[in-house]
């Protein structure tokens, strides 16, 4: 069973919609609402949304569907693999990824095991 959420209380844009809680009861996935007035628990989605809006959607003129797709999954592997984070001291997440690699034994299985050279390629070929 798995667990998606954090989902915010409000009526606003980001309140999701009823068919994803349907979808969440009828697959038994909990679902979890933020306390009111604690926006720190969603700080890490928020400060994504706001990067996604500001870097892609508030720039980009999408064609289609595909195309929206094709320049998602640039942003998202650029965003993920490419630029540095302030929250990672300015590495880029893959240079943090082997910074605490190398800390063997500090935190087994903390990592997200993931297929990189996979999702490189498939990115790559996408921005062709």
């Amino acid at each position: 069973m798995s667990a998606i959420g954090p989902s915010d209380n409000g009526d606003g844009t980001e309140f999701t919609s009823r068919a994803i809680l349907k979808w969440a009861d009828e697959t038994e996935v909990p679902w979890h609402y933020i306390d009111p007035g604690k926006p720190q628990q969603n700080a890490f989605v928020e400060s994504f949304n706001g990067s996604l809006r500001d870097e892609l959607l508030n720039e980009e003129i999408f064609d289609s569907l595909d195309d929206a797709r094709k320049k998602l999954a640039v942003w998202r592997y650029d965003y993920n693999t490419v630029r540095p984070h302030s929250s990672l001291a300015n590495q880029t997440p893959r240079q943090a990824r082997r910074a605490l690699e190398q800390f063997e034994g500090s935190a087994p299985g903390a990592l997200a095991q993931t297929e990189t050279q996979d999702y490189e390629n498939q990115t790559r070929r996408l921005s062709l």
